[in-house]
C-alpha cells in the first residue's frame, strides 16, 4: 500500500476537520499519525516473529524434553540394573522363577523388561512376559559391544534383534553366576514425547491461527481505513469544489464553548490561510460590519432557544473589502456531550445584494425617466393590470395617485377616470403585435397613441402631444404653397442671374486688360525713373562739381562772400536731390522685388554704432543725446547695407524730429527667436489720424502748406519694406508733445535659418553658373558640391 498516507485515526481526523465535529490536535498525536504507515506494515511483521519464535521454543523446548527423558530413562535402567542385580544376590536358580516377588516391580518403569543371563550368555529368565531370546546376544542386534563388555559398557541405547531401539544396562550378579540386564524399549519414551508434541502442535496451531485472525483483521481493518481515508479525501475535495463552486463555505458554532469552525472553502471564500482549526467567538466577531449585528446578540437569542438562523451580514475578506454573505443554520444538538451547535452553510450574495441595488437603482431611474418624459405613458402587464404609469397619463383620463395603483386591473382603473373627449380619429398602421393611431380632442389637441405588445403578453400603450406638429403640418402645406411660387421666382431669378454672369465675364476680361495695362505702366515707371535718374545725376554732378570748384575758388576768387555761400547751398541742394533719388530708386526697385538680399549674422552693437556715428554731428548741433543699452551678445540675421539703411532712416527721424536737448533712446532684447530694437524720442510725436498711413511712399505728417521739416517720406516706408524682406517689421507707437517709439522686429541667427541660407546661397550659385554656361537648370538639377 505505497500510495496510503493515514490510517484510522487520520481518517477520523480528516473526517471531523470536514463535519467540524471534533479535530484530533496535539504533538503526539501528530507523530502518532506520522508513525501509523510504518505500524502497519510492523505489526504484521511482529506476528509473524512472534509466531517463528514461539514455533522455535516449542521446538527447543520439544527437543530438551527428548533428550531429558532419554537421560531420566538411562539413569533408571542403570539404577534398576543396579536393584535388581543386590536383590538376586544369593538366590538359586529355583528362586529366579519368582522375580516379580524379588524384584522392587512398582519401581520398574513402564515397558521395561529384566533379563537374567547366566555365564554362558543364555538368557535364564526375564520379567515380564517370555524369555525374548535363547541368549542376550541374539536378543540384540548383531553386533552390539554390551553384549560383549557387559557391566564395563554403561548403559548405552541399542539396537534390538527384533526391531526398535532399547536402553540397556547390564549388571554382574555379586556371586559371579551371571548378569543383570534392564531392557528399556525407545518406543514407550518416544510414544510420551510424541504425545506431547502433538499437544505443543495443537497449542500452536491455535495460537496461530488466532494470532493470522488477528493480522488478517488489522490487516483489512488498515485497508478499510486506507479506503475510507481515500473516500474521505474524495468527500472533502468534491465537497470543498462543490462549496468553492458555489461560493459558500460551512460553518459550526459550539455555542456552549464559543468556538467556531470554517471549512477550507469559507476560508477560500474570503481570502484568509486556515492557520488553526477553530476560531475564538471574538476573532469571528471582529470580522464583522458594525450595521449588521453582532454574534453576541445571536448567541443570546439562541441560547433562549432553538431557532434557526437565516441572516445577512457583511464581513471583512482579507484584503480589507467588505463581502456579504447569508448564512442559514439551525440548532443542533451532540448527542455525545449534548452540546449545541449552530450547524449551516454561508453563501456569498455580493453580486445578488449589487444586482438587486442596481436593480433598485435601475428601476428607479426608470420611473423617473418615465415621468420625465413629455407623453403618458402606461404598461399593462398580461392579466391586464397596471404595471407602470406616468403623471401625464392620469392628467390624461383624470386619474388621482390612490387610483393608479399597480397591481389594479385594467376595468378597475379606467372605471374610475375619464376617457378624453374625442372629436375624430385617423387610423394608422397596424402591423400585427403594434399599431399607431392619431385623436382629435374636443380641445384642440392631437395625440398620436403608440400600442404595443410586449414579450410576456402584456402591452404598453405611449400617448404623444402632436398638436404642434399637426399645426406646423399645416403651416408646412401653406409652406410648400408659397415654395412653389418662390421656385417660379427663382427660375426667373436664375435667368437673370445667366445673364449677370455673362457681364462678370465681360468685366473680368476688362480687368484683365486694365491689370495688364497696370503692369506696362508700372514697368513704364520703373524705366522712367530709372532714365530719370541717369538724367538727373548727370546735371547734379555737374552742378555739384562746378560749386565746389567756385567754393574753392581753383581759379580765382569770386569777389563777394556772398558767392562762397551760394555754393555751399547749391551743394547742399544738390547732395539732399541726390539722396531723394536714390530714395525713389530703391523705393522702385523694392516695389518691383528686384532687390537681392545678403544676409548673414551681424552684431547688432557695432551696426548700431555706426548708424549713431553718421547722426552724431546733427544730434550734437541739436544737443540731442543718444542712448544706446543693449542686451548682450545680440546678433541679427541681415543684409548689412540694408540693416544700415533701417537704422539710419529710424534714428534720423528721431533726431531731426526731436526738438533741442531732447534724448533718443535705444534698447534691445532677445525675444522668441527675434530681436526686438526700441528707438525711442522726446519729440514733437505724430498725431493718431496720421499713424495708419505712416511707412506707405511719400506720405508724410506735415502737408505741403505747413511743412517745416524737409524730407521726401520715404524713409519710413523703405525701413519697413526692408525689415519685411528680412522676415520682420516695424511698428510705430507716439503721442503728440511726449514723442515717438518704433519697433523694429528682426530675426536672429538660428541653426535653420543659417542653413536655409546656405542653400539658398547655393541654388543661387549654381543659378549663376548655369546661366554663365547656357545650361539650364532642367538638365542639371543637381547642386555643385560646395567644397
Amino acid at each position: 500500500m505505497p500510495g496510503a498516507v493515514s490510517a484510522s485515526l487520520s481518517a477520523r481526523a480528516r473526517a471531523d476537520t470536514i463535519l467540524g465535529i471534533q479535530r484530533t490536535t496535539g504533538t503526539a498525536q501528530a507523530r502518532l499519525i506520522r508513525a501509523e504507515t510504518w505500524l502497519r506494515y510492523a505489526l504484521p511483521a511482529l506476528l509473524v516473529a512472534f509466531m517463528l519464535t514461539l514455533i522455535g521454543v516449542a521446538v527447543m523446548q520439544l527437543c530438551g524434553r527428548h533428550d531429558e527423558a532419554t537421560r531420566t530413562a538411562t539413569r533408571e535402567v542403570e539404577s534398576f540394573a543396579r536393584l535388581t542385580a543386590l536383590a538376586l544376590a544369593g538366590t538359586s536358580a529355583a528362586d529366579e522363577t519368582q522375580l516379580d516377588r524379588m524384584l522392587p516391580v512398582h519401581l520398574l518403569p513402564a515397558g521395561c523388561k529384566v533379563l537374567v543371563i547366566g555365564p554362558s550368555g543364555k538368557i535364564r529368565r526375564a520379567y515380564p512376559g517370555p524369555v525374548p531370546a535363547d541368549s542376550f546376544a541374539g536378543y540384540l542386534a548383531e553386533g552390539e559391544p554390551i553384549a560383549i563388555l557387559g557391566e564395563s559398557a554403561g548403559a548405552m541405547t541399542v539396537g534390538l534383534q527384533a526391531g526398535g531401539q532399547a536402553i540397556v544396562a547390564a549388571r554382574r550378579l555379586p556371586d559371579g553366576v551371571g548378569q543383570v540386564a534392564v531392557v528399556q524399549p525407545l518406543e514407550q519414551i518416544e510414544s510420551e514425547w510424541w504425545r506431547l508434541l502433538w499437544n505443543q502442535a495443537v497449542t500452536l496451531v491455535a495460537v496461530s491461527l488466532v494470532l493470522t485472525g488477528t493480522a488478517a483483521a488489522y490487516i483489512l481493518q488498515t485497508r478499510r481505513a486506507q479506503a475510507a481515508d481515500e473516500v474521505c479525501d474524495l468527500v472533502k475535495q468534491r465537497l470543498d469544489t462543490a462549496l468553492g463552486r458555489g461560493r459558500c463555505g460551512l460553518w459550526d458554532w459550539d455555542i456552549a464553548r464559543g468556538t467556531i469552525f470554517w471549512s477550507d472553502s469559507m476560508y477560500t471564500l474570503l481570502g484568509y490561510t486556515p492557520e488553526k482549526d477553530l476560531l475564538s467567538f471574538g476573532d469571528v466577531n471582529a470580522l464583522l460590519h458594525a450595521e449588521d449585528g453582532d454574534l453576541y446578540s445571536l448567541a443570546r437569542h439562541l441560547a433562549a432557544s432553538h431557532a434557526t438562523v437565516d441572516h445577512e451580514f457583511r464581513i471583512r475578506d482579507a484584503s480589507g473589502e467588505w463581502i456579504w454573505l447569508r448564512t442559514r443554520a439551525e440548532i443542533v444538538e451532540d448527542s455525545i456531550d449534548g452540546s449545541r451547535h449552530l450547524v449551516g452553510i454561508a453563501m456569498d450574495v455580493t453580486e445578488q445584494r449589487r444586482l438587486a441595488e442596481f436593480t433598485a437603482t435601475a428601476d428607479m431611474r426608470l420611473r423617473d425617466a418615465v415621468e420625465a418624459i413629455s407623453e403618458a405613458f402606461v404598461l399593462w402587464d398580461a392579466s391586464n393590470r397596471l404595471v407602470l404609469c406616468n403623471s401625464k397619463f392620469r392628467d390624461l383620463h383624470a386619474l388621482s395617485s390612490e387610483d393608479a395603483v399597480p397591481g389594479r386591473r385594467y376595468d378597475e382603473i379606467m372605471g374610475r377616470g375619464a376617457l378624453p373627449p374625442v372629436r375624430r380619429g385617423i387610423p394608422g398602421a397596424d402591423r400585427g403585435t403594434s399599431r399607431t393611431f392619431e385623436l382629435e380632442l374636443t380641445d384642440g389637441r392631437w395625440l398620436q397613441v403608440s400600442e404595443r405588445r410586449t414579450k410576456d403578453g402584456g402591452y404598453v400603450s405611449v400617448g404623444t402631444d402632436i398638436t404642434s406638429l399637426k399645426r406646423h403640418q399645416e403651416q408646412l402645406v401653406a409652406s410648400e404653397r408659397e415654395l412653389i411660387e418662390t421656385v417660379k421666382d427663382l427660375k426667373r431669378s436664375r435667368r437673370t442671374l445667366e445673364l449677370q454672369t455673362q457681364q462678370l465675364a465681360d468685366l473680368a476680361e476688362q480687368h484683365l486688360d486694365q491689370k495688364a495695362r497696370a503692369e506696362i505702366a508700372n514697368q513704364a515707371k520703373s524705366e522712367f525713373l530709372a532714365n530719370m535718374s541717369h538724367e538727373l545725376r548727370t546735371p547734379l554732378n555737374a552742378i555739384m562739381g562746378f560749386a565746389e570748384l567756385m567754393e574753392s575758388e581753383v581759379y580765382g576768387a569770386l569777389g563777394s562772400p556772398r558767392y562762397a555761400d551760394y555754393c555751399r547751398d547749391i551743394q547742399q541742394s544738390g547732395t539732399y536731390l541726390l539722396s531723394v533719388i536714390d530714395d525713389i530708386l530703391h523705393m522702385s526697385r523694392i516695389e518691383a522685388k528686384r532687390v537681392k538680399l545678403v544676409r548673414r549674422d551681424i552684431d547688432l552693437e557695432s551696426a548700431i554704432a555706426s548708424a549713431v556715428l553718421l547722426v552724431s554731428k546733427e544730434a550734437a548741433a541739436k544737443s540731442v543725446a543718444i542712448d544706446v543699452e543693449l542686451a548682450p551678445a545680440l546678433n541679427v540675421l541681415a543684409d548689412e547695407r540694408a540693416l544700415q539703411q533701417i537704422l539710419l532712416n529710424i534714428i534720423q527721424n528721431a533726431v531731426k524730429f526731436t526738438p533741442e536737448r531732447g534724448r533718443v533712446s535705444l534698447r534691445g532684447r532677445s525675444c522668441n527667436g527675434f530681436v526686438h530694437l526700441f528707438i525711442g524720442d522726446t519729440g514733437i510725436g505724430i498725431p493718431k489720424s496720421a499713424l495708419s498711413k505712416l511707412g506707405q511712399p511719400f506720405e508724410q505728417v506735415e502737408t505741403n502748406l505747413t511743412r517745416s521739416y524737409k524730407g521726401s517720406g520715404l524713409g519710413l516706408a523703405i525701413a519697413r519694406s526692408t525689415a519685411e524682406l528680412h522676415g520682420g517689421s516695424v511698428r510705430i507707437r507716439s503721442e503728440e508733445g511726449i514723442g515717438t517709439l518704433v519697433l523694429v522686429r528682426l530675426p536672429m541667427p538660428t541653426p535653420a535659418l543659417l542653413s536655409e541660407i546656405a542653400r539658398e546661397a547655393e541654388r543661387d550659385s549654381l543659378t549663376a553658373i548655369c546661366e554663365m554656361t547656357g545650361v539650364s537648370r532642367a538638365k542639371n538639377p543637381a547642386p555643385l558640391p560646395v567644397h
